[in-house]
């Protein structure tokens, strides 16, 4: 595949996913990128957060964070409205903690400048 990259913490650069597990597209309000799978490098404790304001307004989620350095680097949501459900059990890298290394031209992009091709959880 053309666009393929690895995902890096923006802090430590330690590995924490790649773009074959994108599965779904980001949802107005939140710049993040969902897959349905990351390395071990990626942690999360069990307490429950609650969104308090913005698109994650009224969500459970677990934070996700980097197991080097201890950086957010997105979440995984438990409870949300119908507008968010299909992201629910995901993984959600935020794109400002993540840094992409793109296979094909061997650069290092920031998250919010690369465009992947749409995939949806059906592919």
């Amino acid at each position: 595949p053309e666009e393929c990259a690895v995902f890096h913490c923006r802090s430590c650069w330690t590995v924490l996913g790649d773009s074959l597990q994108l599965c779904g597209h980001e949802p107005p309000g939140l710049s993040v990128l969902i897959c349905f799978k990351v390395t071990s490098d990626v942690t999360w404790e069990e307490s429950l957060l609650v969104g308090l304001e913005g698109t994650l307004l009224g969500c459970a989620y677990y934070l996700l964070s980097c197991r080097s350095c201890g950086l957010a680097v997105g979440f995984i949501l438990c409870s949300s409205g119908s507008d968010l459900a299909y992201l629910r059990g995901l993984f959600c890298f935020f794109k400002d903690s993540i840094i992409c290394y793109l296979l094909k031209n061997q650069t290092i992009m920031e998250a919010s400048k690369v465009n992947f091709p749409a995939v949806t959880l059906k592919e």
